[in-house]
């Protein structure tokens, strides 16, 4: 079992976190608010440090799992002269490749390895240990640290050299904007032709139609619930992201970029923390 500290405690941090320890890990953990960490350390086996550099001294390994590139690139900051020679820091921030490639280099000076390894599956597949992971950095490292992933990681998939990890999250997203806005049109139309929404479902969720967001998604949009997650706030982030690092490769995201504009009306209708599935809720605000 691996000595690690894990820096963040939100919706995916703090189970993550304790699937760490519930596999045996020795775990210490920071979050900014330190009340949260008092209550992960009540739920789970582990320690609290008061900060981020109090946290990685002993640690063999450091997981972060921050809001965007400034909360990711300060903590490392505070944290970089405590983190010892041969550990590795995994980032399960989605961030920015540009980020990632930075990081990997600054490190690698001081002899300490960095994974870009953003996640997928929602605060669901945190908390029920499924998560896909995408990673970018290092062969050895990854080799190092992907059998502790597996504590909270069903797919765990090096994807490539540093900021790998982080552009495979951007195709995640671009993907998952693009079928969400398909999915809400689809609800819509179902809704305006007076159709069984149940019934609708039965009959294309086995068929080509079928998704991810179909499944666990759609009969909660039809009823206007949008409690369930991955807010549009952070969407709004990650496709900020994507755009951004498209501007930069020459890659053509027509649909993507509309759709991010959809939510910009969804936040303009203070759905900012309504799950990524309200893009449903524009199309029937505008009847």
């Amino acid at each position: 079992m691996s000595n690690v500290a894990f820096l963040g405690l939100g919706v995916m941090g703090f189970p993550m976190a304790g699937h760490l320890a519930k596999n045996g890990h020795k775990v210490t953990v920071y979050n900014r608010s330190s009340a949260k960490a008092e209550q992960w350390a009540r739920d789970y086996d582990g320690h609290v440090a008061s900060t981020p550099d109090a946290a990685v001294g002993s640690a063999e390994i450091i997981f972060t799992c921050l809001g965007d590139d400034p909360d990711v690139a300060a903590v490392i900051e505070t944290a970089s002269p405590a983190l010892a020679s041969g550990s590795i820091v995994v980032d399960h921030t989605t961030a920015s490749p540009a980020l990632a490639r930075q990081l990997h280099a600054q490190l690698a000076k001081a002899n300490v390895g960095f994974l870009d390894a953003p996640v997928s599956g929602g605060q669901a597949g945190a908390e029920n240990g499924k998560l896909a992971i995408m990673c970018g950095g290092d062969d050895a490292h990854f080799e190092t640290v992907r059998p502790v992933m597996t504590a909270y990681g069903a797919r765990i998939v090096h994807i490539g050299a540093a900021g790998a990890g982080q552009l495979c999250k951007s195709v995640n997203q671009i993907c998952i904007a693009g079928l969400l806005q398909g999915l809400s049109e689809g609800v819509h139309f179902a809704a305006k032709a007076d159709l069984d929404i149940e019934k609708v479902l039965e009959a294309i969720s086995g068929g080509a139609a079928q998704s991810w967001q179909m499944e666990n998604r759609a009969k909660t949009m039809a009823k206007d619930e949008f409690g369930f997650g991955f807010a549009v706030d952070w969407m709004r982030k990650d496709l900020r992201i994507a755009l951004a690092e498209a501007r930069e490769n020459g890659a053509r995201l027509p649909i993507t970029a509309t759709v991010d504009q959809f939510y910009g009306d969804v936040q303009a209708m203070g759905g900012g923390r309504w799950d990524t599935s309200s893009l449903v809720r524009r199309l029937k605000d505008t009847d």
